[in-house]
């Protein structure tokens, strides 16, 4: 199926803020519900780099991360079926969530909408959200450290090849892509789990979500940097994070106090906007 050509919606200033307002009403959900069930969650990725250098979003960023260790997201997967606010609010997980192609969950915000770019075709509600991210455990030893990093790169390209399919301009890769989508969704899924429960099976130094990629060089984060936590300010908030902060930040972005150039200030390109009635 070609893709049919769908112009960029380009975000103003004005509505960046709201964005990433009604984000921030997102993780103040998952840390209501987190604080009511004792369940541990950090602030990861950018977050985490917007609490530290600019004590709350990085200013051109669109998207807000929150992590958890595996057993913690399950707890907080389950806990949302009784817990969370599904009035305003839905969680969207591969096994929950029929046609979503992530490994990992979002949090959205409903009577809203956020369409990324050559991803209008998804078969699921796409309301503004923030990831929810799951941390998985990394092989101690060196060849099988290799081959789990294979294995999560052949992952994230089997959940990538419904989007890369359509949207892929390299054909030689497209081509790749079609041939991955044709696997059952759900054979797929079962696998995946499968992965997942072997990664249980040890607890290990290094953990990584798995279908995220990581920076070069880098098989996972330190474990400590998800159980070792201080609260930081985000905005109007206090959220958890590593600890050692600069130990995770360098490994992530390298030298991450330095402004990157404008020209690569970008948020994520949209097709379509809707913003929550004032």
């Amino acid at each position: 199926m070609k893709q049919q050509n769908v112009s960029q919606y380009h975000i103003s200033e004005e509505e960046l803020k709201q964005i990433q307002s009604v984000q921030q009403e997102l993780i103040r959900e998952v840390a209501r519900i987190c604080r009511k069930c004792n369940i541990h969650f950090n602030m990861v990725g950018g977050t985490m780099l917007g609490a530290i250098r600019h004590k709350g979003y990085i200013p051109w960023d669109d998207d807000a991360d929150i992590g958890f260790l595996r057993t913690e997201y399950e707890k907080f997967r389950k806990a949302c079926k009784t817990e969370l606010n599904h009035e305003k609010y839905y969680m969207q997980d591969l096994r929950d969530t029929k046609g979503y192609r992530w490994g990992y969950g979002k949090l959205r915000r409903k009577d809203t909408e956020f369409i990324r770019l050559d991803q209008e075709f998804m078969p699921f509600e796409q309301g503004i959200f923030i990831d929810l991210m799951p941390f998985d455990n990394v092989p101690d030893k060196g060849l099988s450290k290799r081959v789990h990093f294979f294995r999560c790169f052949l992952y994230r390209k089997l959940f990538w090849s419904e989007v890369g399919s359509r949207a892929e301009k390299n054909l030689w890769k497209r081509a790749a892509y079609k041939l991955m989508r044709k696997i059952p969704m759900k054979l797929i899924i079962k696998s995946y789990q499968r992965f997942i429960d072997t990664c249980q099976k040890e607890k290990t130094q290094l953990v990584r979500i798995l279908t995220f990629p990581t920076p070069k060089g880098i098989y996972g984060y330190e474990r400590r940097w998800y159980t070792q936590l201080s609260e930081y300010p985000f905005g109007n908030m206090n959220l958890p994070g590593a600890r050692d902060y600069d130990g995770y930040l360098k490994v992530k972005y390298g030298n991450y106090m330095e402004l990157p150039p404008e020209e690569k200030r970008k948020t994520h390109p949209v097709s379509k906007l809707k913003l929550p009635e004032r």
